[in-house]
C-alpha cells in the first residue's frame, strides 16, 4: 500500500475493559411486535423511493439442501481411510532422497491430507532445514524453489538466499537452458511467499513471468493452463481445499501407480469431509428457513449457500464444524446488512439503525421501516445467540463486547460509504481504503476466526487482537480490493458509492484498464505483509493467522470472475455443485 495508508488507526480493533461491562439483551423474537413496523414506519415505505439491485432469486432450493446425503458416513470408509493412512506413512521411509521426500509432501498438501502426516511432515522438514540436505539441490531450480516454498508453507524460516546459486552478482537471475518450465513454474510459486523488503524473490517472480509468458499460448493446452493459473492466481492465493479434486485429476492423469494408495486416500477424505459440509450446510440452511424472513427481504440477496461456501473455504477442517456456522451465519447477515446500506435505506434511516447497533438499542428502530428493523432483529438475535454458543464451547467470556464492538465499526463504515453516495462524493483512493478495509467485514470474520481457533489459555481476545492487527488489517484489504475487482462493474451499473478501481480512476485521471492493474498492485503488497507476518509470527498466533489469512483466500476464489455472491449461475455454481454435492468417484 502506499506510506500513509500502510499507518492506518487501529483503533477498531482494541478494545478497553470497559467494554465487557456490556450484558446480553433479552432474545426478541421475530414476531413480536417490536420486530414489526408500526404505523410511522409504513408511512416512511410508502413515501420513500427506494433503490433495487435486482439481485436474481435463489437458485438452491431448501428441500434440494435437505435431501444432500453421502454413503462416506458410513463407518467402513472411515476405517479404509485409516488403513490407508498407515500405508502413506510408509512412503516417507520409502522415499530415498530429500527431493522424493520434498515432492511427497508437496503431494499430500495439495491433496489435502497434510493434517494426517503432521509429524512425519515435521521430522521431513527438520532434516532439510536443519542440516546440509539442502546442499543436494544445488544447481536444481526446481528442487531449490520447491524446498524453499514448503518450508515457509509449514512455517521455517527459509532465507531468499536460497536463490543466489541462481543470480549474477546484481541479483538477477541468470537465464539457463537447465531452467525447466517445471522449474520456473516451481520458483513462481516460490516468489509469491516473499515479504516485504524480500527483492531477491520479487526478481525471481519477474523472472519467472517473463520467461514463461510464451508457454501461456502453447499448443500445449495442459502446459498452457498451468501456466495461466500460475499466473492469473498463485497457489499462496488460493483455498487449498477448492483445489484438492483437481489436484486428484492431475495425479491421475500423470499414472502414478506407486501413489495409488495416496490417491484412494484423497479421494476418500474428500468425500469424507464433503459429507461433513453436506451435515453442516443443512443446519445453516434450517436457521435461514426458521427464521422466516426473506420473502420480507425482498431488496436483499438470498445467498445462504453462497455464504457457507465463504465460511467452509476459510475452516474446511471437520473440527471446525462450529466455526464453520458462525461464519456462515455472519456472511449472510454482511449480506443483508450490505444491501440495507446500498440500496434500501435513507440516510436519516441509516444513522438510526446504526446508533441502536452500537447501543444494542432495539428502543431506537421502532420508526424504521420494516426491512430494517427485520434486518436488526436478526442481527441482534442471532449475534447473542451466538456469543453464548462460542463462551460455552470454546470457555471465551465475555465474547459479545467484541462481536457487538466490531460490528458497530462495519456499520459506522457502511454508514461512510452511504454519505459519500448521498453527496455524490468521490474520495481518493487512500481515503476509500482507510475506511474500505473496515467495510470490507474482514475485520468480523477475523475476530470469529480467533474466538474460534486461539487458545484462550495463552492470551485473552483483547491481546490476540492486538497481535493480529496487521494481518487483520491487510487481509481485510486483500478482501476489500478483490470484492472491487469483481463487484465493481455491476455496482457502476447500478449507480453504487464508488469502488477502489473508480476512486483511482478519477484521482490519476487514467483508464478502467490502468485502474485495475494498480488495485493488482496494490494486492501483491498487501500479500507482502501478509507473508512478513506469518513468517515473523510466534506459534501461538500460527493458527488464528492462518484462518484470517483463509479469508483473504476465499475473496480471490469468490470474486476471480465477477461477483459470486451477486452471479449465482456461473463459476459460483460449479463450485457449490463440485464441492458439496458431487463426490470424487472411488472404484
Amino acid at each position: 500500500m502506499n506510506s500513509r495508508i500502510g499507518s492506518f488507526n487501529h483503533h477498531t480493533l482494541i478494545f478497553s475493559s470497559s467494554t465487557s461491562s456490556l450484558t446480553s439483551v433479552e432474545l426478541q423474537p421475530l414476531s413480536s411486535p417490536q420486530a414489526k413496523a408500526g404505523t410511522n414506519s409504513d408511512k416512511i415505505d410508502q413515501s420513500v423511493q427506494r433503490r433495487t439491485a435486482n439481485y436474481k432469486p435463489n437458485i438452491w432450493k431448501h428441500e434440494l439442501l435437505q435431501s444432500l446425503t453421502s454413503q462416506f458416513s458410513e463407518k467402513k470408509y472411515k476405517t479404509r481411510a485409516q488403513t490407508l493412512k498407515e500405508d502413506v506413512k510408509c512412503m516417507f521411509v520409502e522415499a530415498s532422497d530429500t527431493l522424493s521426500k520434498l515432492e511427497l509432501i508437496d503431494s499430500i498438501s495439495k491433496l489435502g491430507l497434510d493434517k494426517y502426516f503432521m509429524q512425519e511432515i515435521k521430522e521431513a522438514l527438520d532434516a532439510t532445514a536443519l542440516s546440509n540436505n539442502t546442499s543436494v539441490l544445488k544447481g536444481d531450480l526446481y528442487a531449490t524453489a520447491l524446498c524453499f516454498r514448503l518450508l515457509r508453507h509449514h512455517g521455517y524460516h527459509a532465507s531468499q538466499d536460497m536463490f543466489l546459486d541462481f543470480v549474477d552478482g546484481a541479483d538477477k537471475f541468470i537465464p539457463s537452458p537447465k531452467v525447466s518450465i517445471k522449474g520456473l513454474l516451481e520458483l513462481l510459486q516460490a516468489s509469491n511467499l516473499g515479504g516485504e523488503g524480500e527483492d531477491l524473490l520479487t526478481e525471481a517472480g519477474l523472472f519467472s513471468i517473463e520467461n514463461l509468458s510464451g508457454f501461456g499460448a502453447s499448443s500445449d493446452n495442459m502446459l498452457a493452463k498451468q501456466v495461466y493459473e500460475a499466473i492469473s492466481l498463485p497457489m499462496q492465493w488460493r483455498v487449498e481445499w477448492y483445489n484438492v479434486k483437481k489436484h486428484v485429476q492431475a495425479h491421475e492423469k500423470n499414472h502414478e501407480s506407486t501413489k495409488s494408495k495416496l490417491i484412494e486416500l484423497a479421494k476418500l477424505n474428500f468425500n469424507l469431509v464433503q459429507s461433513s459440509h453436506q451435515e453442516d450446510l443443512k443446519e445453516v440452511s434450517r436457521w435461514w428457513m426458521n427464521l422466516g424472513i426473506k420473502e420480507r427481504l425482498s431488496f436483499s440477496r438470498d445467498r445462504v449457500v453462497e455464504s457457507f461456501l465463504y465460511a467452509a473455504g476459510t475452516a474446511p477442517e471437520p473440527k471446525q464444524a462450529s466455526l464453520r456456522k458462525w461464519l456462515s451465519k455472519v456472511i449472510n447477515l454482511i449480506l443483508i446488512t450490505d444491501d440495507v446500506y446500498d440500496v434500501y435505506g435513507t440516510l436519516d434511516e441509516l444513522e438510526i439503525f446504526t446508533n441502536a447497533v452500537e447501543r444494542w438499542s432495539p428502543e431506537e428502530i421502532k420508526e424504521l421501516p420494516e426491512g430494517i428493523q427485520i434486518c436488526f432483529w436478526t442481527l441482534l438475535n442471532t449475534t447473542n445467540e451466538m456469543a453464548a454458543e462460542i463462551e460455552q464451547e470454546n470457555g471465551w467470556t465475555p465474547v459479545l463486547p467484541y462481536l457487538q464492538k466490531t460490528w458497530t465499526d462495519f456499520l459506522k463504515s457502511l454508514l461512510v460509504e452511504a454519505k459519500w453516495y448521498n453527496k455524490g462524493y468521490t474520495p481518493s483512493l487512500e481515503e476509500y481504503l482507510n475506511n474500505g478495509w473496515i467495510s470490507s467485514s474482514g475485520p468480523l470474520l477475523s475476530v470469529l476466526a480467533i474466538l474460534g481457533v486461539a487458545d484462550r489459555k495463552t492470551q485473552n481476545v483483547a491481546e490476540y487482537l492486538k497481535d493480529c492487527q496487521q494481518i487483520i488489517h491487510h487481509s481485510s484489504l486483500v478482501i476489500r480490493l478483490c470484492n472491487d475487482q469483481g463487484t465493481s462493474a455491476a455496482e457502476l451499473e447500478r449507480g453504487d458509492a464508488a469502488s477502489s478501481i473508480l476512486c483511482y480512476m478519477r484521482e490519476a485521471n487514467v483508464s478502467e484498464e490502468v485502474a485495475r492493474e494498480h488495485i493488482k498492485s496494490l494486492i501483491v503488497k498487501a500479500w507482502k505483509q501478509i507473508n512478513g507476518y506469518c513468517i515473523s509470527c510466534p506459534p501461538f498466533l500460527q493458527e488464528p493467522a492462518k484462518y484470517i489469512t483463509n479469508t483473504a483466500r476465499v475473496a480471490h476464489f469468490m470474486y476471480q470472475h465477477g461477483d459470486g455472491f451477486g452471479v449465482q449461475d456461473r463459476e459460483t455454481q460449479d463450485h457449490v455443485r463440485s464441492n458439496f454435492i458431487e463426490p470424487i468417484p472411488i472404484n
